[in-house]
């Protein structure tokens, strides 16, 4: 299988009136999306006061996001094979949309959750997207908008905490919850006149054991990282939880390995192609995330620290909001990138950028435009990353199994996130200065969480390299013949 993004020719679709169009759609249901993720940040503070509970039980408000996007990705991916990405597109938008109606009517902490989980649910719309796009774009089509609809979580997450910071800042909170529920049902309206249904399917019977075994590892997992901060690293229930995580994950590995009907197939995970891009997205989750956590705490800490800048979280948004706009960019770049050198090439280039970017702001943080400079270095090699990421896996896998490989390479992402979230949060924990009487993390803190960050683009760099390189094929149209789409399948 080639690196080549080919649009297979027993897809059963036939070309959609209006291409533009349907990118544009999908890629607003992603950044729709991605701005659910980011909107509860600017009151993550108040949270305790606003729901009436602890600050270690609000946190489950972003948590439980967490918990269900990991569970909800690799399983709604499987599903869109079966039984059609349409269909369960449109399902992940209508769960975003109930719980984002749960979330603005909520008042305590308990409707709160139920409506965060909601919301991850619907995590898998990405993945889906790019999938659509590879059984209804035409071929020349398809690198840059797979780049787009890859980059919408960043642009969208951009974009979004201006946004919801002026909200929170000027109206009731709840106003959030209700944007995004209208945002969603515009999505919803959009997809359902919009975007067409593939008939590429793969059959067969849906892998419950699977599934349940694959939520019940990554829950245990992410609770265990995510969590271990506050129970303690050495804690029973954290080790306890990390252990159960590798004996249900290598439980569930031998059980794909046998079942008929795999919910992953984890033979076509270990090509190495697919192998190596997965990697390197949880070192680039990872690397992304580490911005995420220092650069805000960097704008919003006291001007005395010497180090902070005493910045509102609305400031931090402005900051923020070119790199999304930088990443629409890039993803633009990166298509004629991979479409010139292939998208290993690619990755490798926005995994160096990213890695720069990160080792400028070692020395550049004294200064808001600093910040900005360095974000927006970092966004375009996430713009060239994230772009390169969907062009890789789909070049390695059948057009029946794209919308699983999506998802689990989303999900691997994730998982670096996580990874970011928790390393992270130990170092600036024990990195601290006093200020007051109180504790806060010292300026060689962030610059060793932003060494780390570079390191971890590096690393994706190296991961990368051991990807192997295929010559791309040429473009086919969409009308060719199918005998002319295995000719050109052939050369490579």
């Amino acid at each position: 299988m080639s690196d080549a993004l080919t649009r297979p020719a027993d897809a059963g679709t036939s070309a959609p009136p209006k291409p533009n169009a349907v990118v544009a759609v999908l890629a607003l249901a992603g950044i729709v999306v991605s701005l659910m993720q980011t909107l509860v940040i600017p009151i993550v503070p108040e949270l305790p006061t606003l729901l009436h509970a602890s600050a270690s039980n609000t946190a489950w408000a972003v948590t439980a996001t967490l918990l269900a996007a990991a569970v909800a990705t690799p399983v709604v991916g499987r599903l869109g094979d079966m039984i059609g990405k349409r269909r369960m597109l449109l399902v992940s938008i209508v769960l975003l949309v109930s719980g984002s109606v749960v979330a603005a009517l909520a008042d305590s902490l308990v409707p709160m959750i139920i409506g965060r989980t909601l919301q991850g649910l619907a995590a898998a719309v990405v993945p889906l997207g790019i999938s659509i796009m590879r059984d209804a774009l035409p071929a020349e089509r398809l690198a840059g908008s797979t780049a787009l609809m890859s980059a919408s979580l960043g642009v969208g997450g951009a974009l979004g905490l201006p946004a919801a910071a002026f909200i929170a800042d000027r109206w009731d909170w709840h106003i959030l919850f209700w944007t995004s529920a209208v945002l969603g049902t515009v999505a919803f309206v959009l997809v359902l006149l919009i975007v067409p249904e593939s008939k590429v399917r793969t059959g067969g019977r849906f892998d419950l054991v699977g599934s349940l075994g694959l939520s019940a590892g990554l829950v245990s997992l992410l609770l265990a990282v995510s969590k271990g901060a506050d129970w303690g690293w050495t804690s029973g229930t954290t080790l306890g939880l990390g252990a159960a995580a590798v004996v249900i994950l290598l439980g569930w590995g031998f059980w794909e390995l046998k079942a008929k009907h795999p919910l992953v197939d984890l033979r076509t995970t270990a090509k190495p192609q697919v192998l190596f891009t997965n990697l390197a997205s949880v070192a680039l989750g990872f690397s992304m995330f580490a911005m995420s956590l220092v650069l805000p705490q960097l704008l919003q800490l006291p001007t005395q620290t010497g180090y902070g800048l005493g910045k509102s979280m609305l400031t931090v948004g402005l900051v923020l909001a070119p790199q999304g706009l930088v990443m629409m960019v890039m993803s633009a770049v990166s298509a004629k990138v991979t479409q010139a050198k292939g998208p290993k090439v690619t990755l490798m280039i926005g995994a160096l950028i990213v890695a720069s970017g990160y080792a400028l702001n070692i020395v550049l943080m004294s200064e808001v435009w600093h910040l900005i400079l360095v974000s927006c270095i970092i966004g375009a090699g996430i713009g060239f990353t994230y772009g390169a990421l969907p062009a890789l896996i789909m070049g390695a896998v059948d057009p029946s199994q794209t919308g699983a490989a999506n998802s689990l390479n989303t999900l691997m992402r994730s998982l670096g996130t996580s990874f970011a979230s928790a390393l992270a949060g130990v170092i600036l924990a024990q990195m601290t200065t006093d200020f007051g009487g109180h504790a806060l993390p010292s300026e060689n803190g962030f610059k060793v969480v932003m060494a780390i960050g570079a390191g971890a683009a590096l690393l994706a760099f190296v991961v990368a390299s051991f990807i192997p390189r295929r010559k791309t094929a040429t473009p086919v149209a969409q009308d060719d013949a199918p005998e002319q789409v295995e000719a050109a399948s052939a050369k490579v």
